[in-house]
Parts: structure tokens; C-alpha cells; sequence
């Protein structure tokens, strides 16, 4: 299949993971025909590491966030003046969000909802692309989103049902579609229901792969194009002009 014009919009490719081979790594992405991958992190560190790896490897785009297990409002300020300074280097805040499958008090689930409340001020005065987690917290982070007008979302692996996305997908928000689709019916009725105008495609490297149990890297882009052209029973060039064509729409020209 062509591949030409392919972003991976969400990998954590300053993983420790990818350590022994990351060239290579990134190699195989350009020859499955990626031309940019967003890497993301989780903290201060994968920050200034992604950074320094975007300075090194061009399709590299650096983003920055706070992972939502994280309740930490120092941290949160901290990342937020960390993205400030360095707002001309990266293309998104992520990733941030919500975790309930994790976080269980309702203390604990406010102190998160803070901290992207925070993130959602900052994506709107910075003009940044929020990328969102939402792990078993789909319906709470479109509604807080939405609640806080977030206008630049990328939904990252969103895990819930297919009609707690639509009220976002009438805000304009995007979801992006992993590996992990062929072997999850959940994200198989996503993307039946959303509408190919809505929908990007990701990694999430080193995880929700193909396999379950093997390293997930950005060469794996192409399944999701394939299993998304598959599911919608439309051509896979219409999907890659698609979620081309999406991806510039959010993160506009590098």
C-alpha cells in the first residue's frame, strides 16, 4: 500500500524501550512511509527528552505533558511553565487527561480534573493541540473539555463507547486510531460510528501494537490505515488523504 503523507500522532518514542535501537527504529518508520511522528511524554524528563531527540531526528515533533496518574499541582505548574518557555519547539501539550482506571477517590479524580482544567487554559493561550488520555474516563473528559472550550483535541486510544465520542465529534475533537484496532472490537465500532473526518491515526509505541505482546513501534502505522479502510469498506488511499488531510487541519504544517 502507499504509505506517503503518514503521521503517527501519538508515540512515546523517548521510552527507555526503544534505548538500545531507536534509530532504527525511526529508519523503518520512514520506510513504511511516515513523514512525522508527535512524540509524547509523561513528564519533565520525557520532555527535555523528546526535545533533544526532535533536534537529532527531524520527523520527530516534541509535545509535552503531565501523565494523568500524576496528581501532583506543583508538577502541573511546573510542566505548564516548562511548555511556555518552550512553546516554539513543540507542536502539542500530551499527553494530559483523565484516568479513572487508575484514580478511584473522588479526591484524587478532582485533583486530576484540575490539572487538565490547567492544560486546557494553556492549550487556549498557547494555541497547542491538547493530545488527551481518558482511560475508562471518556464521557468525563469530553464533558470537562467541552465545559472549559477546548477547541485543538485530539482524543488519544479513546477506550470508551462509540456514542459518548459523538458530542465531541460535533465540537470538531479528533480521535486517533492504534494498532490495537484489530484486535479490539470496542475500537472496531469506533470507527464505524465516527465519521473518517473525525479520525487520525497513532501508535502509542511502544504499546497497543498489533500484538499484544510484542514492542508496538511507529512502522506499525499502516495496520490502522489498512483496518480503518477495511472497516469503513472504503479505499485505504481514501483513509490516508483523510487522516492527512485531519492531521494537517490540528497541527497545521511542520
Amino acid at each position: 500500500m502507499p504509505t506517503r503523507h503518514l503521521v503517527d500522532v501519538h508515540a512515546h518514542i523517548c521510552a527507555s524501550d526503544f534505548d538500545p535501537d531507536r534509530a532504527e527504529v525511526l529508519e523503518r518508520a520512514r520506510k513504511a512511509g511516515l513523514e512525522a511522528i508527535v512524540a509524547v511524554g509523561e513528564n519533565l524528563g520525557d520532555a527535555r527528552k523528546n526535545m533533544e531527540l526532535a533536534g537529532t531526528y527531524p520527523m520527530l515533533k516534541a509535545a509535552a505533558g503531565l501523565y494523568p496518574t500524576i496528581l501532583d499541582l506543583d508538577q502541573a505548574d511546573e510542566m505548564a511553565a516548562f511548555i511556555r518557555r518552550n512553546r516554539s519547539r513543540l507542536v502539542a501539550i500530551g499527553e494530559v487527561g483523565l484516568d479513572y482506571w487508575v484514580v478511584k477517590e473522588d479526591s484524587q479524580k478532582e485533583v486530576q480534573r484540575e490539572i487538565l482544567k490547567r492544560f486546557v487554559e494553556l492549550s487556549k493561550a498557547l494555541d497547542l493541540p491538547l493530545n488527551v488520555h481518558s482511560r475508562s474516563a471518556g464521557r468525563h473528559a469530553i464533558d470537562l473539555l467541552m465545559q472549559n472550550n477546548a477547541a485543538r483535541v485530539q482524543m488519544h486510544a479513546f477506550d470508551g463507547k462509540a456514542g459518548a465520542a459523538l458530542p465531541a465529534v460535533e465540537a470538531g475533537y479528533l480521535f486517533s486510531i492504534p494498532p490495537s484496532v484489530i484486535r479490539s472490537r470496542q475500537k472496531q465500532k469506533l470507527v464505524k460510528r465516527l465519521p473518517l473526518a473525525n479520525l487520525l491515526v497513532e501508535t502509542d509505541s511502544p504499546v497497543l501494537g498489533p500484538a499484544a505482546a510484542v514492542r508496538n513501534e511507529p512502522a506499525n502505522l499502516p495496520v490502522s490505515i489498512r483496518a480503518i479502510a477495511q472497516i469503513k469498506a472504503i479505499p485505504i488511499e481514501a483513509v490516508m488523504e483523510a487522516v492527512s488531510d485531519n492531521t494537517r487541519r490540528l497541527y497545521g504544517a511542520w
